[in-house]
């Protein structure tokens, strides 16, 4: 990842399992699974269940964070993965989350972050 900060991957995955996305231990653990498998590091977990349905979680990690929100009425799940440096595969990630919702399309797109001219941040930094 040269000259870049990140690699912010956004996923939009479509006709998942129903199931697994209204199920916030599976969801969780999926999460957390996609980013050891990664080659992250686990800092912190906070997952929350909606009523009647839905889970929103985020993994966060050494190299950044993972986040979901899914829409299980719908089988359709919003996903971040974002990971810093060199160290991380973050495709890695995004293959274990869509095999394990079960993801039959997805949407996958990279946004590189981090990408800026040091001499430009000096001409728009205070004082």
């Amino acid at each position: 990842m040269n000259n870049v900060l990140g690699c912010h991957i956004l996923i939009e995955a479509c006709d998942c399992d129903p199931g697994i996305l209204n199920n916030i231990e599976a969801v969780k653990e999926t999460m957390i699974n996609a980013a050891l498998q990664a080659g992250a590091e686990v800092c912190n977990v906070a997952f929350h269940k909606f009523s009647p349905q839905g889970v929103s979680g985020v993994v966060v990690i050494s190299e950044s964070h993972l986040s979901v929100h899914t829409w299980p009425e719908f089988g359709y799940a919003a996903i971040d993965v974002f990971t810093c440096g060199d160290t991380v595969d973050p495709l890695t990630a995004v293959e274990h989350i869509r095999e394990k919702f079960k993801a039959r399309r997805a949407l996958v797109s990279e946004v590189k972050r981090g990408i800026f001219d040091t001499h430009s941040i000096s001409k728009i930094s205070p004082g």
